[in-house]
Order: C-alpha cells, then structure tokens, then sequence
C-alpha cells in the first residue's frame, strides 16, 4: 500500500475560508463606504468600488468549485485497485475500470484525472493531486505516479500480468 495523493485539508477548507472570508469583508467595507455616500475628501464613491468585491467573489468561488473543491481527499494505490477516500466516503477503484489516466501540468497545485468506465461514489472521474519527489524545475517533465498508472492500466486491460 502506497500514499500517491499529497493532503489537501488547507487547499481545500483554510485557503477558500481566508480568500473568501477576506473578500467578503473587503465588500462589506466597500458597501457600508459607498452607501454612506462619499470618501475621506468629500468625493462621491465610483460603482466600481461595489462591483470589483462582488466579481472577485464570484470568480474565487467559481474557481474553488472547479479546480479545488472536486479533489479527493486521500488515494491509496495497493496494486490492481485504489482505495479513494472523500470526507467519510470511500471506495474500491479497480485499475481495469479506468478508461483514462491525464495530468494537468499547467495548473498550481497539479492534478491527475482518472476517467472511469462507470461511474461509482465519486462520479465519472477522480482527480487528485499526486505525490511530488521533491522540487521539479521542468514544468514538462511527466509525473512519475501518473506514467507507472498509465502503464498498469494498459498492462491490465491487455491482460498481460506483470
């Protein structure tokens, strides 16, 4: 049994608490300011300083949902199987039922997609982000865990054993 998915518990639940937290109080400022009606030099506030809080809510929001919030929580690999943990909820992934393993290198943090042939508890897809020896100065340079997945997965669906 091996660990390949690094933890996610500050990405996921502390990082979107400050951003989040911290916009919303940048628009609560930003409200009470504009709707008292003008600055500290007796100038009228532009709509702008409204409007740039909100998008900057809805954009990190939006965001957090697409590429942070879909992260599993934890994967083990224990050979011909993966056991994916969300929260309390777990399942047995079986390497054969994977149709497609990609990274996405140009993302910060990294993510592994895998693309299942059902879908299971997690739906269609799992991404997590992968084990990382060390610093990596070569943003092109294929990530070990998803290349061994990769070869296991085309290993098992031609059936040749290892």
């Amino acid at each position: 049994m091996e660990k390949i998915s690094r933890p996610t518990f500050f990405l996921k639940r502390v990082f979107p608490a400050l951003w989040l937290g911290g916009v919303g109080v940048g628009a609560v400022v930003a409200a009470t300011a504009f709707f008292s009606g003008k600055d500290a030099g007796g100038h009228p506030l532009p709509i702008m300083v409204l409007v740039v809080p909100l998008l900057m809510l809805v954009l990190g929001f939006t965001l957090f949902r697409k590429l942070i919030w879909d992260l599993v929580d934890e994967v083990e690999d224990h050979g011909d199987w993966l056991r994916v943990r969300r929260g309390s909820v777990e399942e047995r992934v079986n390497l054969v039922d994977v149709m497609n393993v990609s990274m996405n290198q140009f993302s910060n943090p990294r993510r592994l997609s895998l693309r299942l042939r059902k879908p299971g508890a997690f739906g269609d897809e799992i991404v997590f982000i992968p084990q990382t020896q060390g610093l990596r100065l070569n943003p092109f340079a294929r990530n070990p865990i998803a290349e061994r997945l990769i070869q296991r997965v085309d290993r098992l669906r031609s059936g040749v054993s290892r």
